[in-house]
């Protein structure tokens, strides 16, 4: 069944069409959210408030081809308001499910993480959703709802920011 199929009869009320939906895209959910918090238990909190926030709101989707893109705005947004509520900072100690080039050593790996830690929230965002989601620029602006200039301003300021950074660690 496509997944206009699975949007439309999740609309309807389905319950199995929304479960399939969510299947597809549960690797990705957890992914994502592991990204902003690195702790397992708080991963699973964020998600399932995610699906949830998704079932009751399914209604509220107007194109099925934005379900992905429509569910991980709704994740970023539940994961940031857990970072707040819980006011934690966002340890990336644990290289694991973080994607890189596979020809880093070790040491350069941690050092890329730590220095994606101490981005600002907005810039890390962004050079999440388009190193690690492989999302172009219109797909990040359309998510974070801003303009693309403000996409590419940001990642043009986070990649500076990161090359500054291990630049001085370096040395």
């Amino acid at each position: 069944m496509s997944v206009e199929k699975k949007i439309k009869k999740a609309k309807r009320g389905n319950e199995k069409a929304f479960q399939e939906l969510i299947q597809d895209e549960k690797n990705k959910l957890f992914r994502m959210a592991y990204l902003y918090v690195k702790n397992e238990d708080d991963v699973l909190d964020i998600v399932q408030d995610t699906i949830y926030k998704a079932f009751i709101s399914i209604k509220q989707l107007k194109d099925p081809h934005y379900f992905s893109t429509w569910i991980s705005r709704i994740l970023i947004n539940t994961a940031l308001d857990f970072i707040k509520k819980n006011n934690r900072t966002i340890p990336y100690s644990d290289v694991d499910g973080f994607r890189s080039d596979q020809n880093l050593r070790m040491e350069d790996k941690l050092d890329l993480i730590e220095a994606i830690d101490r981005l600002e929230v907005h810039y890390k965002t962004v050079i999440i959703f388009r190193y690690y989601k492989d999302l172009s620029i219109k797909q990040i602006a359309e998510i974070l709802q801003c303009p693309e200039g403000t996409v590419k301003t940001r990642l043009h300021r986070a990649i500076n920011q990161l090359k500054s950074d291990l630049k001085e660690e370096c040395i």
